[in-house]
């Protein structure tokens, strides 16, 4: 992981989209700090598509959709993406699982959360769980007092043994059954809303993250940026940022945003 200053002013230039995480990329101390969503703001304004990629539910997923500055949102690690339409009002819902699979998912999934409280005591449900559609958010972290990231490890691990999916973000456990992942839709929405094959995007989509679950985007997506906070947990990376800013959470990202715009102009 290269230092954010060493990025060549060519690279920079060329991109088209920035695609990024949520929680402690663009928060900071479990708050959006106003750097940084002015920043989403400023990309959007210089003609970039913004387009957060959370494990957040859908409900905050609809919220985002419609309010920030941003021009759609993967939420729940994959399941979908939301894109509104601010001139017909309208906003456009595709999902990884028809609805039916879902209702069944959803059944099975609860069955092993409710073991999983029990094994792992000071675990909780996530406190936005009542938003969600598709996953299952055990918190380890947000409202709880912190568990070592070991015990969401086991917890992910706890959910592998049942067949389901499950990844872990800087405060959450996230399980769902089905083969979507954050990068499997977000290459379906570039897809459709950006005429963007895979290959195309590597070359014009940058992507920036703080956690482990977020390795599969920068494995798909070259040009990664990871704000400073990534450090401590690299070693459990497969894949990793390119480049890493100096400033941790949304001050990382603002930093990021504004030598993207300052090699645009």
């Amino acid at each position: 992981m290269k230092p954010l200053s060493t990025v060549p002013l060519a690279d920079l230039r060329g991109l088209k989209a920035v695609l990024t995480d949520i929680d402690d990329t663009l928060t900071l101390h479990g708050r959006l700090p106003s750097a940084a969503y002015a920043a989403l703001e400023d990309l959007r304004r210089a003609g970039l598509k913004v387009i957060p990629i959370t494990g957040r539910p859908a409900g905050w997923c609809d919220h985002i959709a419609r309010m920030w500055p941003v021009d759609a949102v993967v939420g729940e690690n994959g399941a979908f993406y939301f894109a509104y339409d601010e001139k017909a009002k309208t906003m456009e819902r595709v999902y990884a699982q028809a609805a039916e699979v879902r209702a069944a998912n959803t059944a099975r999934l609860w069955e092993i959360a409710h073991a999983v409280l029990k094994e792992f005591p000071g675990t909780a449900i996530a406190s936005d769980q009542a938003y969600r559609e598709i996953d299952v958010a055990i918190d380890f972290c947000e409202d709880v007092p912190a568990l070592p990231l070991a015990t969401a490890q086991a917890i992910a691990e706890r959910f592998h043994k049942e067949g389901a999916e499950a990844k872990v973000s800087s405060i959450h456990v996230n399980a769902w059954f089905g083969s979507h992942d954050k990068l499997s839709m977000s290459l379906r929405l570039l897809a459709d809303k950006l005429n963007l094959t895979h290959e195309q995007a590597r070359a014009v989509v940058a992507y920036c993250g703080d956690s482990p679950n977020d390795a599969p985007m920068y494995a798909g997506f070259p040009f990664g940026i990871g704000v400073a906070n990534i450090r401590p947990l690299a070693h459990l990376m497969k894949h990793l940022p390119a480049y890493v800013t100096d400033g941790e959470g949304g001050t990382g990202f603002a930093q990021f945003a504004e030598a993207l715009l300052r090699a645009k102009r």
